[in-house]
């Protein structure tokens, strides 16, 4: 088969991926094991049981990516895995697949790193996008403003400094008791609400940096929420949501918008799980728009933990000379 076949390999949360792309840019199968149903019932991930789970299925999961792309392992030129960040013994299941892959089948093997993997999705979903560009990646763990010089060059212009976005967007939709996972339960909630409820604070860092805190908007809610209840006030939780999602794009809308202004990029693109709000999505298109910018970013199966953005990544890491040895190891906190 003409072009270069990377198998990717992600196991980061609670997500068991596997996926085939050719050349980096052309998704043959992008299989994805979800244990949302699994987790639902503690409220979050539970760290222990997803690594179970992660066990159970990667066999599964990475010959169904074999077989939806119609090509056996000889037909794979590099393994591509996530080796961080991530949950430790989640990490561990993908590592140690792709490495008794890389060495039995003696293919190559390259670690990817899973923000530059939420970066390389819209690779995936826009043929023509070449760097450079400004990405936000925002998600359940992540939030970073971050300058994609090339393929492989990228900087760092902000990042949060407690919560992440998606973590802030989780915990306040428990608060609400709308379940698990919050975001976009609290998405579709907010477009019954005023956002004009509330006007929750919008944080902005002394030194102007472009770097984020969501600690302090998701405690607002936590105390206006315990003093109308203490008070015997009746609320609407769709205002609630409203006031609280808008605080939140608003923040990370206008810190984007400032960073590629700042690098003169006529190009932003959003990444991770939040990138599939509605209200970022419209508010940042709208904002960017008053300064000629085209806003881009991939579809909803893309802004979750998926192995074919592993993959495209891996290739533009294979492509640069990167190889990872087999000992490659689990890197939970590893920075971009």
């Amino acid at each position: 088969m003409d072009g270069i076949l990377v198998l990717g390999i992600e196991s980061s949360c609670d997500e068991t991926a596997a996926a085939v792309v050719r050349d980096g840019r052309e998704v043959l199968s992008n299989v994805i094991n979800s244990q949302i149903a699994i987790h639902r019932q503690f409220g979050g991930v539970v760290p222990e049981v997803a690594s179970r789970h992660h066990i159970e299925n990667i066999d599964l999961v990475i010959d169904k990516a074999l077989s939806d792309a119609n090509v056996t392992f000889s037909d794979i030129d590099v393994i591509a895995v996530t080796y961080g960040p991530g949950l430790v013994g989640a990490l561990l299941v993908g590592v140690s697949s792709a490495k008794a892959l890389s060495y039995a089948l003696k293919k190559p093997l390259v670690g990817v790193n899973h923000i530059k993997g939420h970066i390389a999705a819209n690779f995936v979903a826009h043929k023509d996008l070449k760097p450079p560009f400004v990405c936000l990646v925002a998600s359940g763990g992540h939030s970073h403003i971050v300058w994609v010089k090339d393929y492989n060059g990228l900087e760092v212009m902000g990042r949060t400094r407690d919560d992440a976005a998606g973590e802030a967007f989780d915990k306040v939709a428990r608060v609400l008791g709308l379940g698990y996972p919050g975001g976009p339960l609290l998405d579709e909630l907010s477009k019954g609400g005023n956002k004009e409820t509330v006007k929750f604070p919008r944080v902005r860092m002394e030194d102007n940096s472009f770097d984020f805190s969501f600690s302090g908007v998701k405690t607002a809610v936590i105390n206006h929420l315990h003093k109308l209840d203490q008070n015997n006030v009746s609320y609407n939780k769709a205002d609630i949501a409203a006031s609280f999602q808008d605080a939140v794009t608003d923040v990370l809308c206008d810190h984007t918008i400032e960073a590629a202004r700042k690098k003169h990029s006529k190009i932003v693109t959003i990444a991770g799980g939040v990138a599939s709000n509605s209200q970022l999505r419209e508010k940042m298109t709208e904002r960017a728009k008053m300064y000629g910018i085209d806003v881009l970013f991939p579809p909803p199966v893309l802004c979750t933990d998926n192995a074919a953005m592993i993959a495209c990544a891996g290739y533009y890491e294979y492509i640069n000379g990167k190889r990872s040895d087999l000992t490659l190891n689990a890197v939970p906190s590893l920075s971009v």
